[in-house]
């Protein structure tokens, strides 16, 4: 199956509905876990009442770990595959209205109420007295909007290529197949770019309005490679020598990674980390390295994977699709609040973490078809239908 150029009717394409569903459950189970991890990296750590036993968080690390070094690239390399087609349908000047609406608008909410909101419950929950307003204030980096980092750094994406495409005077053709070597010149690319901006910006570090930085040269080098890939037609159809060969690569990179980790010296996550966030060290190096490769033939797997087996288009699909970028939204209060709840249960994280994880997917895509039902009947059926098409715009 041949394709090319970038996706322009309305036609859904399934797959990508399908890979959009399962990211985001996987991001909210995520974040449920890293609240009660020694690692962090929700904000419920900052006041657990209990963590991982060693054993089991060296055993998380190992098995869910992995994916934390590329989900948030492959958010942007389906964003980059549906991005152009949205600006040749829309126009540049209505498609960057919409995402200042789609994207703009949930950011500015959640990092002005919606999140400090969230984190203070949690924090009066775990016995601090502290104000709203404070939490606000004293909130590091200022004008964090948990989750909701991703949505502000697409909208900026999405801007600076509406922008470039008027510069250009429209769309360029497709020069050329897109082939293994120009994946490996992009793994390349983000590899060597992660290193230099780390070396101001360590991973995991804070910057005002959690920009994250730090992960920028995977979410721009993804994001440009999935504009490339569109033009080829590989939103529709990857093809399947390149899938073939990203998907043993990853599968190479995931067995051994554990294995190097604990060869390495990383026998503590939480804290023998430093070497690996950034700096002259070949530790940082190697983490790139092993980020870009996953990032790059990780994604390409994936989309490949949802091809083949995410394919299905009923009622019960399309309704989890329609509600997948509220559930992204509200994710945020809804893991504070049920991690909240459970905090007076006598148990220990490797019982709480799958619960909260359990119930919040399910909350947040029950909140999320809630509020696309209650979108359908407030535009009508006709524009609802619009809105449906216009979905598909970018991942969330």
């Amino acid at each position: 199956m041949t394709t090319t150029g970038a996706p322009t009717s309305r036609t859904r394409l399934a797959h990508l509905d399908g890979l959009k569903v399962v990211l985001v459950a996987w991001v909210i189970g995520g974040h449920a876990l890293l609240g009660y991890s020694a690692v962090g990296g929700w904000a419920y750590d900052e006041v657990r009442e209990v963590t991982f036993a060693p054993g089991v968080e060296i055993g998380l690390v190992a098995v869910l770990g992995p994916s934390g070094l590329f989900v948030i690239g492959l958010f942007f390399f389906v964003a980059g595959l549906l991005t152009e087609g949205a600006v040749h349908r829309h126009g540049p000047a209505r498609y960057v209205r919409d995402r200042l609406v789609r994207l703009g608008l949930p950011w500015l909410l959640s990092a002005l109420l919606i999140w400090p909101a969230s984190v203070w419950v949690a924090a009066v929950s775990a016995g601090e007295q502290v104000s709203p307003w404070w939490v606000f204030t004293h909130r590091d980096p200022f004008l964090d909007a948990g989750s909701l980092w991703f949505a502000l750094v697409l909208l900026v994406f999405s801007i600076a290529f509406a922008g470039w495409t008027v510069l250009r005077g429209g769309h360029p053709a497709p020069s050329g197949a897109l082939g293994g070597g120009h994946v490996a010149g992009a793994a390349v690319a983000i590899a060597v770019a992660t290193v230099v901006v780390r070396l101001a910006f360590p991973a995991r570090s804070g910057q005002i309005a959690d920009l994250h930085l730090w992960q920028w040269p995977q979410c721009l080098g993804m994001f440009l490679l999935g504009v490339a890939a569109a033009r080829r037609g590989w939103a529709v159809h990857i093809p399947d020598p390149i899938r073939r060969a990203c998907s043993w690569i990853t599968v190479g990179v995931l067995v051994a990674l554990p294995v190097v980790a604990v060869a390495s010296g990383l026998h503590d996550v939480a804290r023998d980390d430093g070497p690996y966030l950034g700096g002259w060290t070949w530790q940082a190096a190697a983490t790139a390295a092993v980020e870009a490769l996953l990032v790059t033939c990780g994604s390409i797997a994936l989309v490949g994977l949802a091809e083949r087996r995410l394919h299905r288009t009923g009622p019960r699909a399309r309704r989890w699709s329609r509600a997948a970028f509220a559930a992204f939204v509200v994710q945020g209060p809804v893991l504070m609040v049920a991690a909240t709840a459970l905090r007076p249960l006598p148990a220990p994280a490797e019982v709480k973490a799958p619960v909260v994880a359990v119930v919040a997917i399910l909350v947040c895509f029950w909140l999320g078809g809630l509020w696309s039902d209650a979108a359908r009947r407030r535009r009508g059926d006709r524009r609802a239908s619009a809105a449906e098409g216009d979905a598909r715009d970018g991942l969330l």
